[in-house]
């Protein structure tokens, strides 16, 4: 069987940047067994799939071990993919997804995610999750990952993470949030999943779901902007809305292939 794979940096304005991702249109839903293989072979930490519909586009998202419940680079990607290569008319791209409907505008070369607000509360802190850290945070949040609110975007750039004690933790299918008031933007933040084949996330939307309504109560103010500062770094523009929030990027296409399943 023969597919199209496009392969999308998202979040960023310039290959290189931001965070890649993989997206595989379809015409009609493959086994799970073999997303899982495409996806695996693909070596990135998300790879969408879509088939789309008339009025709706069903999208999943896959990393190289599970099926996600919400992914949002690989929704920008997907957006970027529909919009910039496939020649999708509309400025307004709907997903059904496992969180539900997801709403996509295309606003010039911007893409602004329309998601689920995920508020964390206060929890404690693992202690095999402790063991793990070079630096202990200020507070601890939980929402789907564990949020770890720490000093200044220094200690975020100066975070180690013992791999051995880490991979021991299991938050399928979540991850840890580690994040500060930034120096030029409003707040920074990196990403980690323990037993992921990809330790540290560049750029992950979905946890955003989480920090924008965190720092949007703490600073006061619903729209901000905000960097994940992994190696490759990624922008992220964002806004409050309550029980929504809206995450928006820029994305470049970096790669334009055929794969072949058998």
């Amino acid at each position: 069987m023969k597919l199209d794979l496009y392969q999308i940096d998202a979040f960023t304005d310039s290959v290189f940047g931001g965070n890649p991702a993989c997206v595989v249109p379809l015409e009609n839903w493959l086994p799970d067994d073999l997303l899982m293989k495409i996806t695996q072979e693909n070596a990135v930490a998300e790879t969408a799939f879509f088939v789309q519909h008339k009025d709706y586009i069903h999208l999943r998202w896959f990393t190289p071990e599970i099926e996600m419940d919400l992914c949002g680079h690989a929704t920008l990607a997907t957006a970027h993919c529909l919009k910039t290569i496939l020649g999708y008319s509309s400025d307004i791209i709907r997903f059904e997804t496992l969180s539900g409907e997801l709403k996509v505008i295309v606003d010039g070369d911007v893409y602004r995610m329309d998601f689920p607000s995920r508020m964390p509360t206060k929890a404690a802190l693992p202690e095999i999750i402790s063991q793990s850290l070079s630096i202990q945070p200020k507070e601890i949040f939980k929402s789907r990952d564990y949020m770890l609110v720490y000093e200044s975007e220094l200690d975020i750039k100066d975070i180690q993470i013992n791999r051995q004690i880490f991979d021991q933790i299991n938050l399928d299918p979540g991850g840890v949030i580690v994040t500060a008031r930034g120096l030029k933007d409003d707040f920074v933040s990196r990403f980690f999943t323990p037993q992921a084949s990809i330790l540290e996330d560049p750029v992950t939307g979905s946890a955003h779901c989480s920090l924008i309504p965190f720092w949007a109560e703490r600073l006061g103010k619903n729209v901000l902007e905000a960097s994940q500062i992994s190696d490759r770094n990624g922008k992220l523009y964002c806004e409050n809305l309550g029980d929504r929030v809206i995450i928006s990027g820029k994305a470049r296409t970096y790669s334009v292939g055929t794969l072949w399943t058998d």
